[in-house]
């Protein structure tokens, strides 16, 4: 998920304390919807979530609640964060149970990772890896 500011270039989660309590927020409802996070980090522009999905929650309908649940939560922390929102869109992937320690470091390690790599250039490269076609005019808010 990546979080929008509709008012300039600078990201809601750039102010790191906000950041950490938003992930713990994410992780928080997660678990609350009966899909345990194994790791909830990022850096200033988007999320990375893993998690278990329970047998009776989609993944669409656990984005929905993820994305209302800390909108409203942000907008309660402070007058300035009023604008906040997540992009529409969001990009889900499954992982096998051997590659989730590695999934693990990967996002354990996003600002490094990023320094290399934009979360754009990133997400096309997953896209391409794993050929799923990808439309830029509905991908990016």
């Amino acid at each position: 998920m990546q979080a929008q500011n509709a008012f300039s270039d600078t990201h809601y989660l750039a102010n790191g304390e906000i950041r950490e309590e938003m992930f713990r927020m994410l992780g928080h409802h997660a678990k609350e919807n009966r899909c345990p996070p194994a790791r909830v980090g990022g850096t200033s522009d988007h999320v990375h979530i893993l998690c278990g999905l329970s047998r009776t929650v989609t993944v669409a309908k656990l984005i929905e609640v993820l994305k209302r649940e800390t909108s409203k939560w942000v907008k309660q922390r402070a007058a300035n964060l009023g604008a906040f929102h997540w992009q529409n869109g969001y990009g889900a992937f499954s992982v096998s149970q051997p590659h989730v320690p590695q999934v693990i470091e990967y996002i354990d390690n996003q600002s490094d990772h990023h320094k290399r790599m934009t979360f754009q250039e990133e997400f096309r490269a997953i896209c391409a890896k794993y050929q799923i076609e990808i439309d830029e005019r509905y991908v990016w808010d």
